[in-house]
């Protein structure tokens, strides 16, 4: 799995508009027709996966982690908890798409499962506690 930042959302981040512990932040699911990359700036319903049959438009609302957003070595930390669908039919499924709905849909960062999977029943997008944190900003201290 790949993760991209959004350009726009690291120059937002910096100008304070986004605020994990208050906003809406929603992931959304794509097919293997969409593409995002750091020039993505905000969520589209293009080649976003149909809705109905367990998947609505929009994807689901990420749940904050306890504890985050805090420090964590040295640098600012944000973690989700699983994001869960249970499909009653087959998806097609190659991205995602994080964004924050709360600040006009602007779009925080891409993942791209590598190529498109086929899902039906329950799923996952796992945010691993052990892993580095989804989200991580460090800033140089001036001396």
């Amino acid at each position: 799995m790949a993760i991209q930042f959004c350009e726009s959302y690291v120059l937002e981040s910096i100008q304070a508009i986004h605020d994990f512990s208050s906003d809406t932040i929603k992931i959304a699911l794509y097919t293997g027709d969409a593409s995002f990359d750091a020039d993505t700036t905000a969520y589209t319903a293009t080649n976003e996966v149909p809705t109905g049959n367990g998947y609505t438009a929009g994807g689901a609302t990420l749940v904050l982690s306890a504890t985050y957003p805090k420090i964590e070595a040295n640098g600012a930390a944000v973690r989700f908890d699983t994001a869960e669908w249970t499909f009653s039919a087959t998806k097609l499924i190659k991205w995602a798409l994080i964004y924050n709905s709360s600040k006009s849909n602007k779009a925080i960062l891409s993942l791209n499962f590598g190529s498109e999977r086929s899902a039906t029943g329950t799923f996952r997008v796992n945010f691993p506690l052990s892993a580095p944190p989804l989200i991580y900003h460090t800033a140089p201290i001036p001396a």
